[in-house]
């Protein structure tokens, strides 16, 4: 499996290694009700809880501990033109490594102006600056080669990255030693980079544990790629209130994706909308909607067709950064014909 893809297991013992002493080791929480509503255990994995308020504080972490020798030098980094995951890694990402005693790194974050002013306030908070540019794909990478080429810096992509990979990984490290009866587990997936590290921890220590993906139908690369057997991007940029899915599978996650992801569920803009709010009022969770993702996935009839064997599920809950201005969707979302009967 190692000489296959751009990372191993042993590259996510390492990041678990080069990390440990500076996240939190976020909590299992369950849901009666959830439990209920599926007839299956549910476990979810808080990453809202972690620092920045998402599983993304892992990134800087480790892709400095592997890309430089400590002490760190002292150098540009660059996140990534790449939109779905600029906001949470910006939130505190490079900037949090001043609050550990290490030097300052500036750090240019690349978001487009249709950012949550709730992250871009966050991103300001910790020290970084904000580059703006245009939805597009084009744009931010034209912006992103000439910060680079101005600063003499270092792009770390958020999720091709192989240090990201592995330090995402880890969150499985996690979900195996804290539920050690799991069956499977639910990832969200935007450009793959949690998935794909997610899914080669869980192959290497659980082979039979199942990994599934879980994504928007108006972003659906994930699902047309593992339909097509090839990487099929999003054609342009889609609509969806789950900004963290937004952007599409790459070249490093899509083989893990192909060959070690059980399967992938779309779910709509309801589905998405529902469950967020079904998370918010009966377990008292303030995730984001990427978040509420995976919980929508579970939700959905087609989930219902899995094999009754597949009964602990451990869902990843991405993050918690809310744009509580921007939730008047609340308003309009339209209960799911078969939760009609399920009361939040």
């Amino acid at each position: 499996m190692c000489a296959q893809y751009c990372i191993s297991f042993a590259d996510v013992e390492k990041a678990h290694i080069n990390i440990r002493d500076f996240i939190h080791l976020t909590p299992v929480l369950t849901s009666s009700i959830l439990n209920q509503v599926t007839g299956r255990n549910l476990y979810f994995k808080c990453e809202l809880f972690q620092k920045t308020g998402s599983f993304k504080v892992t990134i800087p972490f480790n892709s400095v501990a592997c890309i430089f020798s400590i002490p760190f030098h002292i150098l540009n980094l660059l996140d990534s033109p790449d939109y779905s995951v600029r906001f949470d890694s910006g939130q505190g990402h490079m900037p949090r490594l001043q609050a550990h005693s290490v030097p300052r790194i500036p750090a240019y974050i690349v978001v487009p102006q249709t950012a949550p002013n709730c992250k871009k306030l966050a991103i300001q908070a910790y020290g970084a600056s904000i580059v703006y540019s245009e939805q597009s794909d084009e744009s931010r990478e034209n912006i992103t080669k000439r910060i680079i080429e101005e600063t003499e810096g270092i792009m770390v992509h958020p999720n091709q990255e192989p240090a990201v990979m592995a330090g995402q990984g880890t969150i499985a490290m996690e979900v195996l030693n804290q539920v050690p009866l799991v069956d499977a587990l639910v990832v969200p997936v935007g450009g793959g980079g949690m998935i794909a590290g997610i899914a080669i921890t869980v192959k290497a220590l659980r082979p039979t544990v199942k990994v599934y993906a879980a994504e928007s139908l108006n972003a659906d690369d994930c699902y047309k790629s593992k339909l097509k057997g090839e990487l099929t991007p999003n054609p342009c940029p889609p609509e969806t209130i789950a900004d963290g899915v937004k952007s599409s599978i790459g070249l490093n996650t899509w083989p893990v994706i192909r060959d070690l992801v059980d399967d992938v569920f779309t779910v709509t803009e309801d589905e998405i909308k529902y469950a967020t709010q079904l998370v918010w009022e009966r377990m008292k969770l303030l995730i984001e909607p990427t978040a509420a993702v995976g919980v929508a996935a579970v939700l959905s009839q087609h989930f219902q067709t899995i094999s009754p064997e597949v009964k602990n599920i451990c869902i990843v809950l991405s993050g918690g950064n809310v744009d509580l201005t921007s939730i008047t969707w609340m308003k309009q979302a339209e209960r799911p014909a078969p939760y009609q009967s399920v009361s939040v």
